[in-house]
């Protein structure tokens, strides 16, 4: 049963919108969801973490740099659960990690990111923690666009949860 004041608040902060737009991996799409519009209201925010938090359980949070930062890291307030921050790739400089934050070796980790639409984003984060010596088997986003992201990590052994799916936003709009 999909969040209905999620779906309320996201189309309150005008985060879906109709038209033709190019999507991150160039495909094309005739609506759109604006993660920067959702992850900074307030409303929205709250609501993320209050469903994130109900369902992450013990373990470790990780956000996938850059829409899954302020996600987990409000969800880390809401539940007082440390996090940490997997990137796409690792920065040239400092440190130069892929995982920034504390991690422990064999530590359960659960992934939260925005939008999924293929996965890849996603499946990148939790390779990412993998090598660093997470156990990571769940990925909870805020929107599954239901193209490919929940059959790709179910080939590399992780369960999608989606908040809300794209039938479920797109429904009466």
């Amino acid at each position: 049963m999909a969040n209905q004041d999620l779906i309320e608040a996201l189309r309150d902060a005008d985060a879906v919108r109709f038209g033709e737009f190019e999507l991150s991996h160039g495909g094309t799409s005739d609506y759109y969801v604006d993660k920067y519009l959702f992850e900074t209201d307030p409303r929205c925010l709250r609501l993320i973490a209050d469903a994130f938090a109900e369902r992450v359980g013990d373990a470790k949070l990780a956000g996938v740099a850059l829409g899954g930062v302020p996600l987990v890291a409000v969800t880390s307030v809401e539940t007082d659960s440390p996090y940490v921050i997997a990137r796409k790739k690792a920065k040239e400089y400092g440190t130069a990690k892929r995982v920034e934050g504390r991690l422990d070796e064999g530590e359960e980790v659960v992934v939260l990111e925005d939008i999924a639409t293929t996965g890849r984003s996603a499946l990148d984060a939790v390779e990412a923690l993998r090598e660093a010596g997470a156990e990571v088997n769940r990925a909870l986003v805020v929107v599954d666009r239901e193209e490919g992201a929940r059959a790709l990590l179910g080939e590399h052994g992780v369960e999608l949860e989606a908040l809300l799916t794209a039938s479920d936003l797109l429904a009466d709009a």
